[in-house]
């Protein structure tokens, strides 16, 4: 792939200043370790995207969209492609009565803060996840028995090609337990229209401060991580799966079974992205002999 000529033709519509080659995927993901990209790209509105995602499928060249990266791991080997982040450029939110429309790269902290400002009530269960708008409606994200599915009422997409933008509906996006239609499509979500209700703002704030005070206290943030790592097996929870196969707190490297929740791997400090996935395999290999269940990542894997 040859970085130059892309960077060359892409910068018909997106600034140079906006293109990083050899990119350190740690500066741009919650673990805080994994390789390099072979360029990162941020789009500064929908017409620079749209030519972006033009371009590199015209030359077949692999590519992947990304927001605040709280969901991603690149292998050390690196990916040999191009990471097109949706920034700060994307993170509008407006709210008229009880309807809130937010950017793709809207972070959802920031989206329910405004909605408790505004006294609206219905999306406090995202208001510590640390991910934004366009990653939560793409993997249905959700928290505390509250999801994005709740409350989206429609969306505004650009089709994977970047050839056109069409809105879908909450239906159209097929929403179930951390999957949305736009993982089988590759389709990009640019906004979303979110339907809350009315509510009291010190209800709401009191609620807000309820789940933040419960996360610092059962989940480790004060490491990097991609939050929970694994998907919630049917009737049942992989933390305690793990914790019940004598798990919690396994090291290798520097990634380790959170103590504090077995649900989490986290970085304690210098961990490679090969002691992430060997932990994780390790993780799944025992609990699946403990108790027949094999835990499916929730965390996306990129690399060569």
């Amino acid at each position: 792939m040859n970085i130059n000529s892309i960077i060359d033709e892409l910068s018909l519509r997106i600034d140079k200043n906006r293109m990083i080659p050899d990119a350190q995927m740690r500066e741009y993901t919650s673990f805080k370790t994994g390789g390099t990209a072979a360029l990162l790209a941020e789009p500064g509105n929908v017409d620079e995207l749209s030519h972006a995602l033009k371009v590199l499928n015209k030359r077949g060249i692999e590519h992947m969209v990304i927001g605040n990266g709280s969901n991603l791991l690149v292998k050390d080997s690196g990916y040999n492609g191009v990471i097109l982040r949706i920034g700060k450029p994307f993170q509008e939110i407006d709210i008229t009565g009880e309807r809130m429309e937010a950017g793709a790269g809207a972070l959802l902290s920031e989206a329910a803060s405004k909605a408790g400002n505004a006294s609206l009530t219905g999306f406090e269960f995202a208001s510590g996840i640390p991910g934004t708008i366009g990653g939560a409606v793409f993997m249905n994200a959700g928290a505390y028995d509250g999801e994005i599915s709740q409350i989206i009422e429609s969306a505004e997409i650009l089709s994977a090609d970047g050839l056109r933008t069409f809105t879908m509906s909450k239906d159209e996006l097929e929403l179930s337990y951390r999957h949305s239609i736009l993982q089988i499509t590759g389709d990009i979500l640019l906004k979303a229209v979110l339907r809350l209700t009315k509510g009291d703002n010190e209800k709401i704030t009191a609620r807000m401060n309820e789940l933040t005070a419960r996360r610092n206290e059962k989940q480790p943030l004060n490491y990097p991580s991609a939050g929970s790592f694994f998907k919630r097996p049917h009737n049942n929870f992989a933390g305690k799966l793990i914790q019940e196969a004598g798990l919690r707190g396994l090291t290798l490297g520097g990634a380790q079974v959170s103590s504090l929740h077995s649900g989490f791997i986290i970085n304690t400090g210098e961990a490679t992205a090969s002691d992430i996935i060997n932990l994780m395999e390790i993780v799944r290999s025992t609990v699946y002999e403990k108790s027949g269940v094999l835990l499916e990542p929730e965390v996306r894997i990129i690399g060569d």
